[in-house]
């Protein structure tokens, strides 16, 4: 398997900001946030594409992807959610992920052109991890 620092995330040896896990998923914010609160949802186990996650995995894999949507929106407190996939095109970290990425009425995103909004500074980016973290475990757990 060549290098997948999202696989280095899940075993703890690259730097990421989690906000949920559990034995099969991990949520972590995106390094390239949308909006501050983008979060990308793995499996655990690396697969490329969604039609490699084996048929038994899907149901823990979207349950997370579904409960994180919730999370997402309660904690940020945004009108609502865009979750997208890519498979290949686009794709930039080849490991199967959705994104979970905060939406607001005027956000200024149109089709797929979207520009990057970074957080304004760690404190903030751990202010807003927290906050889905809570929201994520009363949701999940």
């Amino acid at each position: 398997m060549n290098h997948c620092i999202f696989c280095e995330i899940i075993a703890g040896t690259a730097e990421g900001d989690i906000v949920y896990q559990d034995e099969h998923t991990v949520a972590f914010l995106d390094i390239k946030p949308l909006f501050p609160g983008h979060v990308l949802v793995v499996p655990r186990q690396h697969v490329v594409t969604l039609p490699e996650l084996p048929f038994e995995a899907l149901q823990p894999y979207f349950r997370v992807v579904q409960g994180m949507t919730q999370a997402v929106q309660e904690a940020i407190g945004c009108e609502g959610i865009f979750v997208g996939q890519n498979n290949i095109v686009s794709q930039t970290v080849h490991h199967l992920h959705f994104h979970i990425v905060p939406r607001r009425k005027g956000d200024g995103l149109k089709g797929f052109f979207w520009p990057h909004n970074l957080y304004h500074d760690h404190a903030h980016k751990e202010s807003i991890r927290q906050q889905i973290e809570a929201t994520a475990a009363d949701l999940l757990n």
